[in-house]
């Protein structure tokens, strides 16, 4: 069954781990919808590979439009999780125990919406430390897969590990 997946990011997001993830998604038949602040803007992965025009405003959507959220890398989390709003979008899938796909720095925006306590989860390793001050139970593997909603990972690398667990969860 095709899923709608909120792609939340902004300019410096790391460009594979956009890249790769939405590829397989778009593949296996789930659609995608990148949020920014601007409908129609283009933003640009930090390495300057990957370039992508955004669908829609944080503010015209909702997480009640969507079946799961991803949450690409790089410094996007970091610029995002600055602003109200994405944190709220955020806070409410996790709420809502909706699917949550995270990989490197994507767990900032998490620790933001104060939706770590008690989860098992990983990120890069430097903000590893952030995750265990915001409550998480942080592992330094590839991948972990949190109450069947919440999937991590640390790193580029863990790419094909992360996209196979989050198309698992894509399932249900």
């Amino acid at each position: 069954m095709s899923k709608k997946i909120a792609v939340v990011l902004t300019d410096s997001f790391e460009d594979t781990e956009y890249t790769d993830p939405a590829k397989a998604f778009e593949e296996a038949g789930h659609t995608l919808t990148t949020i920014e602040g601007e409908k129609g803007k283009t933003v640009e992965g930090k390495q300057g590979e990957a370039r992508v025009e955004i669908d829609a405003s944080i503010d015209g959507v909702k997480a009640n439009d969507f079946d799961a959220l991803f949450i690409p890398g790089g410094f996007s989390p970091d610029i995002l999780r600055a602003d109200e709003r994405y944190v709220d979008f955020v806070k409410n899938f996790m709420k809502e125990e909706k699917p949550v796909f995270a990989i490197c720095h994507g767990p900032q925006l998490l620790i933001s919406a104060e939706a770590l306590d008690g989860r098992d989860v990983t990120g890069y390793k430097s903000i590893q430390i952030d995750l265990k001050n915001a409550g998480a139970n942080v592992h330094d593997q590839e991948v972990v897969v949190c109450k069947n909603q919440l999937v991590t990972s640390r790193q580029p690398e863990d790419l094909p590990a992360f996209t196979k667990e989050a198309l698992k969860l894509l399932l249900n």
